[in-house]
């Protein structure tokens, strides 16, 4: 609880945290559809029954991707948390993915959040470390499906052979990332937690690493707290957890189909529904708080092929990032200053719920 308390006192929303991203993602944008900005034609982009038809299911599927972590937090506390106090979660962790690196991520701080909302804090952290798996898990099995059902070279191919040609390494680069810390995850809290912590242990004790040693001993130690959490749960509870999960990703890649449906409505829907799967995993190493700059150069480059003119790709790129990116600065910020002026509820102890 001291530990939760220092963490949470400890948190300051200065004003470069917000700006800084936002500033970073205009300019890219702007660099990249300079010309278009000049001499933007508003007619190529009117309001039609099918853009509004497109733009109503994007946020449909917006809501589905909340939907999607609520329930999961809600399956993850067997119920201690209500849908409200799931919602405040997941608007925090949002909102701290989008002034962090997304190497980082918002979950990170998922504890901190739930310990306000009661869940006792040695739990939440334990809950965060099973989300973090959830998440990787979903990418390590969903990534080989994409492209075994998509042609490589429509998966990969654009205008630029040079920069498919480095998409494919990188993709792969990260993939591989990946799927092993996805392995150490779950050595770590479903497999072998003891034999983990003791190959750490003596792994951080090398010359060359043993000033991580104990940065590497606290993780092992909350592994261990995550696999006490995790075995106690039936299948059943992980299936539901991973749903989920697949629920809410799911949903991201889908609110992409809909803005193409929208201003593109002849795209090859599930080219463009593959093709978020790519980007999202190379999103998920990326330096910059909130992905900003590199993603709204990603999408740009990568659908350059499906848009169709360059000034229907700005439209879609700025909608893209308004919609899985600014719209959580605003409800973060709207949400931040009643969470640190409230007061923690009462920790509950774990339940041992098996379904």
């Amino acid at each position: 609880m001291q530990n939760a308390r220092q963490e949470q006192n400890g948190i300051k929303i200065r004003p470069a945290y917000v700006a800084i991203p936002v500033i970073i993602g205009i300019a890219v944008v702007a660099w990249l559809f300079w010309d278009e900005f000049a001499n933007f034609d508003w007619q190529a982009v009117s309001l039609t029954p099918t853009v509004l038809a497109g733009l109503t299911l994007a946020l449909a599927a917006l809501a589905g991707r909340e939907m999607g972590y609520m329930w999961r937090y809600k399956r993850l506390t067997d119920g201690d948390l209500s849908w409200l106090q799931s919602f405040k979660v997941c608007m925090l962790c949002e909102f701290t993915s989008a002034i962090t690196p997304t190497a980082v991520g918002g979950s990170s701080m998922a504890m901190v959040f739930m310990n306000r909302e009661g869940i006792n804090f040695g739990r939440g952290t334990a809950l965060m470390i099973i989300t973090l798996f959830l998440d990787e898990l979903f990418f390590v099995i969903s990534c080989p499906l994409i492209v075994a059902l998509t042609p490589f070279d429509s998966l990969f191919g654009t205008f630029d052979v040079e920069f498919s040609i480095g998409l494919k390494w990188v993709f792969w680069g990260v993939y591989a990332l990946i799927a092993a810390w996805t392995l150490l995850l779950f050595i770590g809290i479903i497999a072998k937690p003891q034999g983990l912590k003791r190959l750490l242990v003596m792994l951080f004790s090398l010359p060359v690493l043993r000033r991580w040693k104990t940065k590497a001993a606290r993780m092992a130690v909350n592994m261990q707290s995550a696999s006490v959490e995790a075995k106690s749960k039936s299948l059943k509870w992980w299936a539901e957890a991973f749903a989920a999960t697949a629920l809410s990703w799911t949903c991201r890649y889908v609110m992409v189909c809909f803005l193409f449906l929208a201003f593109v409505p002849g795209s090859n829907q599930w080219l463009v529904f593959a093709r978020q799967g790519v980007i999202w995993l190379l999103l998920l190493v990326c330096p910059t708080p909130g992905g900003s700059g590199v993603s709204e150069w990603l999408f740009s480059e990568y659908y350059a092929d499906i848009m169709g003119s360059a000034q229907i790709g700005l439209v879609i790129a700025l909608t893209w990032r308004i919609l899985s990116y600014y719209i959580y600065l605003i409800i973060g910020l709207a949400v931040i200053p009643s969470w640190l002026s409230g007061k923690n509820k009462a920790s509950r102890p774990s339940k041992q719920k098996t379904a």
